[in-house]
């Protein structure tokens, strides 16, 4: 935050009134970016081309963030002390309005029966995996989302699960 304000790390302090209050502010800011692609998917897209797009950014932002993504995982670990009202408000909110778009693809045949939450979830599962579990992915594969074809063998087969086995 201190980088992207072009101010030193001890400054930012002068506009946050506590320490828990600069952490709740970044884990917001991580968030928001992450909700950001999903906010775009609405009823009069295509879903191949909506899911696909969608579960790329996602790719790009743990590549980009991996230790974003990690905080923020840390928090849910620890029972979202400092987000709870955050995820209880505005994320159920927008997750509720896309599940009625993907079951609005699904009555008109778009796509394949299936449940919209878990598909949301399974997209966040998979996209934020190689950030959370870079180790483990990097100890057994040697490999990570810095290594463009290891990236795209990933972000492919994501698509193909998540995305072209609901095509009709």
């Amino acid at each position: 935050m201190a980088e992207e304000a072009d101010i030193s790390k001890s400054n930012i302090f002068y506009y946050f009134q506590s320490k828990e209050v600069l952490y709740v502010a970044v884990l917001e800011k991580v968030l928001s970016k992450w909700l950001s692609p999903l906010s775009e998917i609405n009823a009069n897209q295509d879903p191949r081309v909506a899911l696909k797009t969608y579960i790329e950014e996602k790719y790009k932002i743990s590549k980009k963030s991996p230790a974003a993504s990690r905080l923020y995982a840390l928090e849910i670990i620890q029972g979202a002390p400092h987000l709870m009202a955050v995820l209880k408000g505005p994320l159920r909110s927008l997750v509720r309005e896309k599940v009625a778009v993907i079951d609005g693809w699904i009555a008109d045949n778009k796509i394949k029966s299936v449940s919209a939450i878990h598909l949301i979830f399974h997209i966040w599962a998979v996209t934020q995996h190689y950030s959370d579990f870079s180790t483990q992915t990097e100890a057994v594969c040697n490999h990570s989302l810095r290594n463009k074809k290891f990236a795209n063998e990933a972000l492919n087969t994501s698509i193909q699960l998540l995305v072209d086995s609901l095509i009709p």
